[in-house]
Parts: C-alpha cells; structure tokens; sequence
C-alpha cells in the first residue's frame, strides 16, 4: 500500500497509559453488583477478580513476547496472520470490529452519559431521557474522535491527562473510603455460600468471563507496536506494568465497594459506585463521584478510539478489509478512514440499542483469539530470536490458554444463547474472509 506509514512517537509512559485506559472502563463501574448476584459470596468475587487479574498478566507477558518479536499495528491480528494463517488474523480483526471495539465503545459511552445523567438529572427532563442519554453518549464519541483525529501525538496528550485523573479518582476514592467512610467488615463475611457441583463452577466460568472482559485491553498496547518507541523494551513493559497497575486498583475498589455495601444492597446494582460513594459520604458526594466516573469513562472512550482503528488499518493494508481504511492523512499520520468508521459503527449501536446484557456476548468473543496467540508464542521461538523472552515459559502460555479455554466453556454451559451469538459472529467472518482475499487478489493481478 503507498503513501504515509504510521511512526514511532509513543515512549513507555503514554503506551502504559493506554493499557490502563483501555482496561479500566464501564466493567469496573457496572460489574461487581451483577457478579455478587451470581455468586452470593463476596470473598469468592473478590478472589475471582484476583484470579482475573492474574491471568491477565499471564497474557500481557505472552503479548510482551509476541509484540517485541513482531511490533506492528494490529496486535494479534497481525501475530495470528503470521503464525498461524490470515484466516486466523482476519477473524480476529472481524471479531474486534464488532465485539472488542465498537460495541464496547459504545458501551462506555452509554456508561459515561449513565453517570452524567445521575449527576445532572435536569437534563433528563429536557425531553425523552432515554434519547437524551444517546445524545450525550454520541456528543462525547464525536468530540474524542475530533481529537485523535488530528494525531497521535495530541491524542496521547489528552490520553494522558484522561488516563491520570482517572487513576487519580481510583486511588482517591479508595483510600478515602477506607480512612473517612463508613463502613463494616463484617459484609465480607456475609452472603449466601457458594453453589457447589457443576452448577457452581459454570456460575463461576460466566463471573470470569464477566470479569476478563472487565480486564481487557491488557493487550492494549500491542495494537500500536508500529507506533511504540522501542518496542522490543518498551512494548512488553507497557503491558506488564499497566496489567499490574490495574489489578491492585481494581481489588482495592472491590473491597471498597463490600466494605461499604452489605451484600444485600449490592446485589443486582449496576451503578455501583455511586451507590458506595452514597453510603460512605452521604448522598452529596454521590454526584461528584457520579461525575468523576462519568470523566473516568472519557478515558476508556479515548482508548479505544485510538487502538481499534490500528486494527482495521492493519487488514486494509494487507488486502483484507476495504482498502481505504488504510489510507493514513498525510498531514496528521494516523488512520483517519478507520477512526471515523469505527466512531460511526459505535454511534449506530448507540442510537439502536441499550446498555443491555451484552457483556457475555462481548466477554467470549473476546476470550477466543489470545487463547492461539499464546500457544502461538511456540512457533515464534522455533522460528528465531525473539527480542524479549518471558519468564515462565512454557508454563505461562499453557496456563493462560488451558484456563481461559476452562472459562469459554463453563461460560457457555451458563449462558449458551449469547455464547452461540458470539459463535455465530465468528463463522460469519469466514465467507467475508474469502470475499476480501479474492479481492484482494484481482488487484493484486491488476498491478501486476
């Protein structure tokens, strides 16, 4: 493909920055209350989210590996294609079009126009609420995409301050919980005990997937290898360092939130952070905090507005999606065709549906591709020199992929309608695969 490629102009700080971004959004904010429902024990969600967070590091260090070996735009999609076969990588991409980035984009921004409307609920009655909500949701798409637009080097500025504050209202709301609210730690005690036999493991295969969609982006910084200041050091520190920043924030809000709400309160509740900021501050603070995660999740928006779009300009480079998704603005040097669709596909799902139970949907479409990528890493090391080498080898991958294949179907014996959804998503790919390839090949005659 000619014309302008994408440079190399993100060092450690701001690549780290996006794997925090990316990873903490609406699960986080939305989740906690839905998997006590489930589960009924607090210790056993709290383990979960450990356990989570845990294999998340398994596979930042796979993705470290694989992305110091092969730091293009892409991610795995461009590990997969390689490794494996383009089908692979181009199934990959086709699922992260739909479930890994536009529908969470659109998500997040239905979660931020959420908590803004708790904060400022005069705006609901300016006319339908439901409408306005979507408004607000298209409103912050739109401005964010305005923004990275105009190039990597303003977006990772804006990434940046976004990203800190949100880490900043985390760590804030955590430590001045545990010194000023009030709470009880007899709640970790409470709760009903958890289902035993094939029942209990299927309930606890369906919190994980709920709870790895809720990690996801620990693979963020890959996306943008093309774009990574020296990715062999700094592209595998990135993923391992903002993993590790995300799961002690993420087991400290946790405790925070059953520290503050007996089980009863919060079982079922979506907004849950509102709800503990509520009864460890008093009703007064529940705004302000309703607005802090309304601007946390402007953060989440910005992230994926930046990474999805390296994914399809990646396959339209190659042949393997509409060719001009690949053109890069020659001026700014970011994939402007490709950022605008993803927003414009995002906004769609915004205008159409609802903040609805689609996090299983997303949760195992999202579980399918890393499982290769990490047995993947045993073709790359009898292939060559890999620039970075993790420790744990071969234990990591084998780990990572046989529990993640555990949760996939555990998560679909709980839940197999959206999990042959998300099956479904997958086989429909392939056709399209075939369809791009064949184009793809005629104008490769043609030039010839």
């Amino acid at each position: 493909m000619d014309g302008p490629d994408l440079q190399r102009t993100l060092k450690l700080f701001p690549a780290t920055n996006l794997v925090v971004a990316n990873m903490i959004g609406a699960g986080i904010f939305t989740t906690s209350g839905l998997l006590l429902e489930e589960l009924g024990s607090p210790v056993l969600m709290i383990g979960l989210w450990a356990v989570g967070g845990v294999l998340a590091l398994l596979g930042a260090l796979c993705y470290g590996e694989l992305g110091a070996a092969m730091p293009r735009a892409g991610g795995e999609y461009a590990y997969l294609s390689e490794l494996f076969h383009p089908i692979f990588g181009f199934l990959t991409g086709w699922v992260s079009f739909f479930a890994g980035f536009s529908a969470p984009l659109a998500a997040s921004a239905l979660g931020c126009s959420e908590y803004l409307g708790r904060a400022a609920p005069f705006l609901l009655r300016w006319g339908d609420p439901v409408l306005i909500k979507q408004l607000v949701a298209v409103a912050a798409i739109g401005a964010l995409t305005l923004v990275h637009v105009r190039g990597l080097e303003l977006g990772a500025r804006v990434q940046n301050v976004l990203t800190v504050g949100k880490v900043a209202l985390i760590v804030g709301l955590v430590v001045a919980g545990f010194a000023l609210g009030t709470g009880d730690v007899a709640h970790f005690s409470q709760g009903a005990p958890a289902e035993r036999g094939l029942g209990g493991w299927t309930v606890i295969g369906l919190a994980l997937m709920w709870i790895m969609f809720a990690y996801s982006g620990w693979n963020a910084s890959a996306y943008v290898g093309s774009e990574i200041v020296r990715p062999e050091r700094n592209l595998p520190r990135s993923l391992l360092v903002g993993t590790g920043t995300v799961l002690l924030l993420y087991l400290g809000l946790n405790a925070l939130y059953v520290w503050a709400l007996a089980p009863a309160e919060m079982s079922g509740v979506i907004a849950v952070g509102g709800l503990t900021a509520a009864r460890l501050f008093g009703s007064a603070v529940d705004t302000a905090v309703a607005l802090l995660i309304g601007f946390a999740l402007l953060s989440s928006i910005s992230a994926i507005i930046i990474i999805g779009p390296r994914v399809y300009f990646a396959m339209a480079r190659d042949g393997y999606f509409f060719r001009a998704v690949a053109d890069v603005h020659p001026r700014f040097r970011v994939p402007v065709k490709a950022i605008v669709l993803q927003s414009g596909i995002a906004i769609v799902m915004v205008m159409t549906g609802t903040f609805d139970q689609i996090l299983t949907y997303m949760g195992f479409c999202l579980g399918i591709f890393p499982i290769l990528a990490a047995i993947g890493i045993f073709r790359l090391r009898r292939a060559g020199a890999v620039p970075f080498r993790m420790p744990g080898f071969p234990v990591v991958p084998l780990a990572f992929a046989g529990v993640s294949v555990a949760i996939l179907i555990l998560g679909f014996l709980e839940r197999p309608v959206e999990s042959s959804v998300a099956l479904t998503t997958v086989g429909i790919g392939v056709p399209f695969y075939f369809v791009f390839r064949n184009s793809r090949n005629r104008h490769s005659e043609t030039r010839g």
